[in-house]
């Protein structure tokens, strides 16, 4: 099959010895388990045992959420319509938010109380109200888990209460975090609550972060004796968003810092460039038996990378045409893909799509384009 490769550089390279800094590796920290992800190019700019398979905590209580956030953008349920708090939900251990059996709550509030407080008691009601009981709901968050594309993710319940079947990893928590903030771009900024009183009692968010770095904005701690103290956050600094994630931290401390030492790293250390926007022509392939024998391609979403910082001019692309192209072709049609490498490592790979439809040409076109096809 005949391949076109076209090999291009990003920037000017000049001739001769150039000096850029150097970064650090990536920091050792004091966790069982961390992931550092950019927003917006959804890179991974530092890991450490990142597909460990490990129990969440009450960070599974953020799926609990997205799945809410998922009814009340399809209009299932509604933020001011009540739960009924059953005993089941009352009685559940650990972090609480207070609920009385058999009350009237809220979703606005219940929903406030899973995130800011923790609250199992509010992450049970919220389950049964939505799946009918927790069980069930649990067979829709796993669902809800594939779709995402959580690959290394079993849950048990609403609210991360140890089970020997209930696990994550940090990059599928990142994952996680990333889709709600996209999907839920409003709902998430209940993440960014720092108290929330309910039935006359106040309680702070368990994110210390929030109370540290105006930067950070969410999303979720977690601790059992087995998980250990575990964080999930982001923050965002200029245009830049990053997620990280650390697990197993021996002390809420640990988690803080942790957290901390890998944002900054991030910020400082690495940038994130759009490299070529969606749509935006950025090169031509040729088409055989066509009106015309030039077809403009692009890229259907933009091409965003992160890397270590002033290292840009280093960028190399190439496209590869991954097929003789004859006419017709329709306008998004995909045609093949682009690398974009970095020290001769492939760091992104791109579909690339026609931006226009090319009709097949006439009679005598075909017939000459018939006698070059495939050389």
């Amino acid at each position: 099959m005949l391949k076109k490769i076209i090999t291009a550089f990003l920037g000017i390279f000049i001739t001769g010895l150039s000096y850029s800094s150097p970064i650090p590796p990536a920091p050792n920290l004091n966790v069982k388990s961390y992931v550092l992800l950019d927003f917006d190019s959804n890179m991974i700019l530092a890991s450490n045992n990142g597909d460990l398979t490990l129990p969440p905590a009450s960070i599974t209580k953020m799926m609990t959420a997205y799945l809410a956030f998922t009814e009340l953008k399809e209009k299932n349920i509604s933020m001011n319509e009540d739960i009924l708090v059953s005993e089941k939900a009352w009685k559940t251990g650990g972090s609480k938010m207070f609920i009385e059996v058999g009350k009237k709550i809220k979703v606005k509030d219940i929903l406030q109380g899973v995130i800011t407080v923790s609250g199992n008691d509010a992450s049970v009601a919220l389950a049964e109200h939505i799946s009918g009981d927790e069980k069930t709901f649990a067979t829709y968050m796993n669902q809800m888990a594939q779709n995402i594309g959580l690959e290394n993710t079993n849950y048990t319940n609403a609210t991360g209460l140890p089970s020997d079947s209930l696990y994550t990893t940090a990059e599928d928590i990142a994952k996680l975090s990333r889709s709600l903030i996209i999907e839920f771009p409003d709902l998430y900024k209940m993440y960014s609550t720092k108290s929330f009183k309910f039935n006359d009692i106040k309680q702070y968010s368990r994110n210390k972060l929030l109370f540290i770095d105006d930067n950070v904005d969410g999303i979720k701690t977690g601790f059992t004796k087995a998980a250990g103290y575990c964080l999930a956050s982001s923050a965002k600094r200029g245009s830049r968003r990053l997620i990280a994630v650390v697990m197993g931290a021996p002390t809420p401390d640990d988690r803080i810092q942790a957290s901390r030492t890998l944002l900054e790293y991030g910020f400082r250390f690495f940038e994130t460039h759009t490299l070529f926007k969606s749509d935006t022509a950025i090169s031509t392939a040729r088409v055989f038996a066509g009106e015309e024998t030039e077809l403009k391609f692009g890229l259907m979403k933009d091409a965003t990378v992160t890397i270590p910082r002033r290292q840009k001019k280093k960028l190399k692309y190439e496209y590869i045409i991954d097929r003789q192209l004859t006419a017709p072709v329709k306008k998004n049609e995909i045609i093949g893909f682009m690398n974009i490498t970095l020290d001769g490592e492939v760091i992104k790979t791109y579909k690339l799509s026609a931006l226009e439809n090319i009709n097949q040409g006439s009679l005598y076109r075909r017939t000459i384009d018939s006698l070059f096809m495939d050389l």
